[in-house]
């Protein structure tokens, strides 16, 4: 008897639909009702999917690249995998320029997935001819035939979350959406999903998360590039030294920043106490809620949504290595190692 096989046609259908969880144990002190959109459940264990693909199908429809062509990028590393991933189905090469911020994790994720990676140093200014912005660059205009995605000033980014994340959480809450919370690298999630919801409610409130070191926050407030501002911090994919055109600040109602130590700690907080392994930009998020109850930002009639970017496993060598937190003098407060001592038996 012939039975119909349901399966995939691959692992971009995969993409989207991520599940929508209420959060119990980490909130239990703070009016409102919160609900982390879980976006590690995407193949590529972060929200970077949607973009990649949305980005690329939109190339191959202008026929800005031919089979067999070079996909190139700057990223922290999950736009990175996530272009990786696309480009094997696809049949695309991959070449990655990475900041030497982003975890050793990260990096040998990508060049698992066969991209050609150079490693940047962070700490420079966007446009001098080490960073990773002007490698990218450089790159492309090297490669002939190559394709630069440019997430920082792709409108594409934008859109991807509209169309897809946006309409996902409205229908996942019914519509009853009060505040949406989400950390802001580039920009296009949080600008894309505020520009659907705020079609359907003007009234729900955006909350971008910004870094300390990051020049978003002021520029939101001040219309002003401080430099000022800017100095070296931990988080990867959260905040800038530039000002991404991919972000729509006229969306975004308010910016909270976080600290390195504080984000850290929350990450593993929620692990601990939600049993769900996320990433830094997670446990930024969360951070962020955590301030903002303090200013009573909430209520018992709040439908709070964050987004929780990616998945735990690439922060294995920094935020859930009790070396890297010590190193780093995450552990010289009150807080301590979260894990239990490993009992090896002979």
């Amino acid at each position: 008897m012939n039975r119909r096989v349901k399966a995939y046609k691959s692992a971009l259908e995969l993409i989207g639909k991520t599940p929508l969880l209420k959060l119990n144990k980490i909130v239990k002190n703070i009016p409102g009702n919160f609900y982390a959109k879980v976006e590690a459940f995407n193949p590529g264990h972060s929200n970077k999917d949607r973009i990649a693909l949305h980005i690329i199908e939109s190339a191959e429809k202008k026929g800005l690249i031919n089979p067999g062509g070079t996909i190139i990028e700057t990223t922290s590393g999950n736009t990175g995998f996530s272009l990786a991933m696309v480009s094997i189905i696809k049949g695309y090469n991959c070449i990655l320029a990475v900041s030497s911020k982003s975890s050793p994790d990260k990096i040998d994720m990508l060049k698992a997935m066969g991209a050609k990676v150079y490693v940047c140093p962070a700490h420079v200014s966007a446009d001098d001819d080490r960073s990773y912005y002007q490698v990218a660059k450089r790159l492309h205009e090297e490669i002939k035939g190559s394709f630069y995605i440019n997430q920082y000033f792709n409108n594409l980014n934008i859109e991807a979350h509209y169309k897809t994340t946006g309409p996902e959480i409205w229908d996942q809450t019914g519509g009853s959406i009060t505040h949406l919370v989400a950390s802001s690298g580039t920009g296009g999630t949080i600008s894309g999903i505020a520009r659907f919801l705020k079609e359907q409610n003007p009234k729900i409130k955006i909350i971008g998360v910004d870094a300390y070191g990051s020049v978003l926050k002021k520029y939101h407030e001040t219309q002003e590039f401080d430099e000022d501002e800017i100095y070296p911090y931990r988080i990867e994919g959260l905040g800038k030294n530039l000002i991404p055109t991919a972000t729509d600040f006229d969306i975004i109602d308010m910016f909270e920043k976080v600290s390195d130590e504080e984000s850290a700690h929350t990450s593993r907080e929620i692990a601990l106490k939600e049993g769900l392994f996320v990433g830094y930009t997670s446990g930024a998020a969360m951070q962020a809620v955590k301030q903002l109850s303090k200013q009573r930002l909430f209520d018992k009639n709040s439908n709070v949504v964050m987004i929780f970017c990616d998945h735990g496993s690439r922060y294995m060598s920094k935020i859930y290595s009790d070396k890297w937190m010590y190193d780093q003098g995450f552990f010289d407060s009150e807080k301590t190692a979260l894990e239990k001592p490993i009992e090896y038996i002979k």
